[in-house]
């Protein structure tokens, strides 16, 4: 599998950030870490072997970032409103720097999907809805998709324009919500095990479903658990039937 290891000084965040890249050719499958971990977290937990078929056969062209969240949510010496400053900081940086990115290592034309599990999902389904211009779709593995279960009881507009269990509800520019509606990729994946939220999944398909947004809601039984060997199985499943 070809590997590529890149960086640069981030204008948005002020911090040189790195990023991975896996295989050649197909569609940009964009990671976003697990709360506070790093662009090498998937790697790491042997998804990227999981998923070598579909990066050596040429179907999927993985790119993998750095979580901020450790600088912002799940930074506990922080106030509120800077932590939201800094996760804004990180969507620019995703919109400005990584699609740019993308788009230069494969081609204009190339769709995104962005894909995340746990907090990682929230921020994935995020990134999408907020650019459907940018990015194609998404595929959120065992997320929660409302920020104030992480934003330890700070409230604020930018919380809410970041948490979309919020702002979706209340979405009425036809001109996003099109953008939206064109994708065939919302997949929201989920577990029933231990650690897993289902409901949490479950509410936010049927506000999607709300707006007229079509969505796949997949929740996988009792024995699946919020973790890795999951996540390993989910995707592999997505990447083989739906693209």
């Amino acid at each position: 599998m070809k590997r590529e290891l890149n960086s640069w000084f981030s204008p948005a965040l002020q911090t040189e950030m790195p990023i991975a890249t896996y295989g050649d050719y197909g569609f940009a499958l964009l990671f976003v870490p697990t709360a506070a971990a790093d662009y090498l977290e998937y790697e790491r937990f042997q998804m990227m072997e999981t998923l070598a078929p579909y990066i050596n056969g040429g179907k999927v062209k993985v790119f993998s970032i750095n979580s901020i969240n450790n600088e912002s949510w799940l930074n506990n010496e922080m106030l509120g409103e800077h932590k939201a400053i800094r996760h804004n900081q990180f969507n620019e940086y995703v919109f400005n720097e990584v699609i740019p990115f993308i788009k230069n290592s494969t081609s204009p034309d190339t769709p995104i999907i962005t894909c995340g599990a746990s907090f990682g999902a929230l921020h994935s389904m995020n990134l999408f809805l907020k650019r459907p211009d940018l990015i194609n779709g998404v595929i959120a593995m065992s997320g929660v998709y409302d920020l104030t279960e992480y934003s330890k009881g700070f409230w604020d507009e930018q919380v809410y324009f970041n948490s979309p269990m919020h702002y979706m509800g209340n979405l009425t520019d036809h001109h996003i919500l099109e953008q939206i509606r064109r994708s065939n990729h919302i997949h929201i994946l989920t577990g029933s095990g231990a650690y897993e939220d289902p409901n949490a999944s479950r509410a936010f398909a049927g506000l999607l479903y709300s707006k007229g947004i079509t969505y796949e809601l997949d929740v996988w039984g009792e024995e699946w658990k919020h973790d890795w060997p999951t996540w390993r199985a989910m995707l592999p499943v997505y990447l083989e039937t739906r693209f």
